[in-house]
């Protein structure tokens, strides 16, 4: 009697699932039919996960330089013409820096740099720096509350099973350090770093990357008094 009662239990429940699946497949139909999937605006969507680097030492501006002299050296025309790096006024830390580095990195890869502009062309480094306001909530990596989950649930697990609870801390401190330095803040400030080289009116090469930046060390790529950073003079 009671496998019969238990038996008729589990039926009655898959029926009633399989109704619930029916009118939501039927809901879903009729939408289709009528329509109503509408909108009077466009909804707004998220963009596929993408990775942006964040810049915060100084090698990091070597490590663009070092990029940047590739890509000028790839082009056939640039490597056979005497360059002239060119120092931006008022120069900031970066612009300061970002100059010898470059000139140090087109060097070092055989090209021909010149220390006065006649005669060369112009490699022109400039920056804008993009100060968002208002960028709404951002959501976590995918798999971060997953792991944070499966975090509690493993150091509860020894409480009840384990003689020595402490050691449950040790695969999560292990975790910590094998992947803490992959962790970064998205941050509000990033930067487009633009190298161009130009000679007379005709531009030869132009490359842009984006950083992330430290809000605090904005002030290393935008001029103080506001002047904008310029090839012209």
């Amino acid at each position: 009697m009671a496998r019969a009662k238990k038996a008729s239990a589990v039926t009655g429940r898959v029926l009633m699932s399989l109704r619930i699946l029916g009118v939501i497949c039927l809901a879903a139909t009729l939408s289709g039919c009528l329509k109503v999937n509408t909108s009077q605006v466009p909804m707004a969507t998220t963009w596929e996960l993408s990775d942006q680097q964040r810049m915060q030492a100084a090698h990091h501006w070597e490590v663009l330089a070092r990029n940047e002299a590739r890509g000028i050296m790839a082009n056939q025309r640039l490597r056979s013409s005497p360059l002239y790096v060119f120092s931006p006024q008022p120069a900031t830390p970066f612009a300061r820096g970002f100059h010898s580095l470059l000139e140090s990195q087109l060097v070092q890869q055989g090209a021909l740099v010149s220390t006065q502009p006649e005669g060369a062309v112009i490699i022109n480094p400039t920056v804008q720096v993009v100060k968002h306001r208002d960028r709404g909530s951002i959501r976590r990596p995918p798999g971060t509350f997953t792991l944070l989950a499966a975090g509690v649930a493993w150091a509860f697990q020894p409480l009840n099973h384990w003689s020595e609870p402490a050691l449950a801390l040790i695969p999560g401190a292990a975790m910590l350090d094998a992947f803490s330095g992959n962790i970064t803040e998205v941050g509000n400030t990033e930067v487009i770093i633009t190298t161009r080289a130009n000679e007379f009116d005709t531009l030869l090469y132009s490359s842009s990357n984006i950083y992330y930046i430290n809000a605090g060390d904005s002030n290393h790529y935008e001029a103080r008094d506001g002047l904008r950073v310029s090839s012209q003079w």
